[in-house]
């Protein structure tokens, strides 16, 4: 009988630990509602970095056979994207779009039926295998199907057209075309007004990302609105120039490195906010190592 109340209170105990853990345990930010940004295609925005940050934009594409999601943002939203794809179609999710492998853009994938077809580039898929949020039971949530340069799916006005123009971000990112609407996804290929995140653990290039941008603004026609990674909606000549400005950020980069300075010094040196109004020099001390790190293969 002791023993039995004795494991009684354990219980107790550990349900009350539990339950204070949970209390303890900040509730996810709330994720804004859809924005329109043409006829069928919404976004559900990003947020800034920091403790309110939910995952990079989701595109969100209403078709005739159903929904295609473009990126799910982190772990434990799926539900609330679900909601607010609720409130402008009752079609559902048939396609989900990763354009990269990081969390913020894939860590929902799990909350869609396992009968959603899956689709990214075929390095992003490696990658993902690699990830734990991916491996044992949850390796049903990676992509089904994979492309290596380009791949189009579905037809007329419900098209989407994927392409691959080379490493940057990771490499394996994917940039998405919406061909009837005119408007071109980038994932974090172009994230922000700021030095780019480059991921060598996932086969990201420094040296590769301005020439993969110059192919992709060549390559990439008929375009009038654009939806970066972590930014609002813009348009095609902010592509443009975020290729210049990566091109003579990886530039100096490459000269501070030949010159001998330390991050911190290239860092403290390199500013091109003048020559590039309303860009941030934020995260240049964050994204240097990477660059010194492939220079120095």
């Amino acid at each position: 009988m002791k023993r039995i109340t004795v494991l009684g209170a354990l219980l107790v105990i550990g349900g009350l630990s539990a339950a204070i853990v949970a209390q303890q345990q900040p509730p996810r930010p709330p994720l804004p509602d859809l924005t329109k940004v043409k006829d069928n295609l919404y976004v559900i925005a990003s947020s800034a970095l920091g403790p309110e940050f939910t995952g990079g934009n989701t595109g969100v594409f209403v078709t005739e056979s159903g929904v295609i999601v473009v990126d799910t943002k982190l772990s434990g939203y799926g539900p609330t994207i679900l909601e607010r794809i609720k409130k402008v179609t009752d079609k559902p999710v048939t396609m989900i779009i990763n354009t990269h492998t990081h969390g913020d853009h894939t860590g929902s994938n799990e909350a869609f039926p396992a009968t959603v077809d899956i689709v990214a580039h075929e390095n992003t898929k490696a990658n993902m295998a690699k990830m734990d949020a991916f491996k044992g039971d949850k390796a049903q949530f990676l992509p089904k199907r994979t492309y290596k340069d380009k791949m189009s799916v579905g037809s007329g006005k419900n098209r989407v057209d994927l392409y691959y123009f080379g490493a940057g971000h990771t490499n394996g990112d994917a940039w998405v075309v919406y061909p009837s609407l005119r408007v071109l996804q980038t994932g974090d290929m172009f994230a922000w007004r700021d030095a780019p995140t480059i991921d060598r653990n996932n086969g990201g290039s420094a040296v590769e990302y301005p020439k993969t941008l110059s192919k992709a603004v060549a390559g990439l026609k008929d375009i009038d609105t654009v939806i970066p990674g972590h930014s609002p909606v813009t348009t095609p000549k902010d592509l443009q120039e975020y290729q210049r400005f990566v091109t003579d950020w990886v530039a100096a980069v490459q000269s501070a490195a030949a010159a001998g300075k330390t991050v911190d010094e290239a860092a403290a040196a390199i500013d091109l906010t003048s020559k590039y109004p309303g860009y941030k020099s934020e995260r240049y001390k964050a994204a240097i190592p990477a660059v010194y790190a492939e220079l120095k293969k």
